[in-house]
């Protein structure tokens, strides 16, 4: 069972930058403010009595946490020491930029029972972080991994694709590149024109143009079988939708919707249902299967995926049905001629 993460937003706090797409108030939904001991006491029971039995993570989103000053993340990891201790907390998590990682920093982080580090990375790419406004190198990217991962931490890595200068095979070499350091785990987030950020201003100039949905649905696809391929999970695509993010006129334009990571999973397996499907006589009638938790993704949004192979292939789905025997990589095919498999690795 996955950990129940308690959120904490301190948006730019100790962020010695503001990027070109950032505004981390509208995109966390959340005001800059350190919390208090008293604030993070009563957060974190209030979600442990929500989901009894699970275990509990502490989770530092937003800002740069280890820009912060050094009193500062003392005070706030300092608190949480006796959660760890007493076990009303399973572990920590932190997000940060890959400068503000030394191997002092990563020691600190260690001592203080620090798991996961998440770093802001973006891009591998010189021109794209430079356009960007990033302020850091993708040589500052390669030493923090390997700082954090001497120390044992669990590192994770956030990329950003369609960033001011980027391109899709800019985006395949950032993703190859970030791959190489072996991280535990990666977020995508797609770029998203946020209003009052620079990139706003860039977009209404004429200087800068987002992805497109389907553009970004497609390039994420791409990344998403290639981190599975290496063995590295993408835990989440697409920002997480807040109240504040969703308000009338702050995302102004780009690949923003609340289900991103659903269509880009819809589109995987659209691709290999193609593929079993490729080879039957136009007008044939098949039931697919699906491993446990995954038919609304062959199904697609609005039954898209039903309807495609019908107009591409001139085959009717009759039913997808959950198949939990099936392996959670694999899909199945039956018509009146048999059952084919196939596996996401194929494609």
């Amino acid at each position: 069972m996955r950990p129940l993460v308690v959120p904490f937003f301190i948006p730019h706090l100790g962020c010695p930058h503001r990027c070109v797409f950032c505004d981390q108030e509208k995109i966390a939904g959340a005001r800059g403010a350190l919390p208090t001991d008293a604030e993070m006491r009563e957060r974190i029971g209030r979600y442990a009595e929500s989901s009894p039995g699970r275990d509990v993570e502490v989770a530092f989103y937003g800002g740069t946490f280890t820009a912060l000053a050094k009193r500062d993340q003392s005070a706030l990891l300092g608190a949480l020491q006796p959660f760890l201790e007493s076990g009303e907390v399973a572990s920590l998590r932190l997000s940060t930029r890959p400068d503000a990682v030394d191997a002092g920093v990563a020691s600190f982080l260690k001592e203080m029972r620090v798991a996961t580090v998440e770093l802001g990375v973006q891009s591998m790419d010189e021109e794209v972080l430079r356009l960007a406004g990033r302020g850091h190198d993708a040589a500052d990217t390669e030493r923090a991994v390997g700082c954090l991962r001497q120390a044992g931490l669990s590192v994770g890595v956030q990329l950003m694709p369609g960033l001011p200068g980027d391109s899709p095979e800019r985006s395949l070499a950032t993703l190859h590149r970030a791959l190489s350091l072996q991280p535990s785990f990666l977020r995508i987030y797609p770029t998203l024109v946020i209003a009052g950020t620079e990139l706003a201003r860039m977009y209404h100039e004429g200087s800068y143009q987002p992805l497109s949905l389907d553009q970004a649905v497609s390039l994420c696809k791409r990344m998403l079988l290639i981190a599975r391929r290496a063995g590295v999970p993408v835990i989440r695509m697409g920002l997480q939708p807040t109240a504040e993010l969703e308000s009338p006129g702050v995302i102004l334009a780009g690949p923003h919707h609340p289900a991103f990571g659903q269509l880009v999973e819809s589109e995987i397996c659209f691709d290999l249902m193609r593929l079993l499907a490729s080879g039957l006589p136009s007008g044939s009638r098949v039931c697919f299967g699906a491993p446990a938790g995954r038919v609304s993704d062959l199904v697609g949004q609005k039954r898209g995926n039903l309807a495609r192979l019908k107009e591409l292939l001139g085959v009717e789905v009759e039913a997808v049905r959950e198949e939990p025997s099936l392996a959670p990589d694999a899909i199945s095919l039956q018509w009146e001629d048999g059952v084919l498999q196939a596996r996401f690795d194929e494609l």
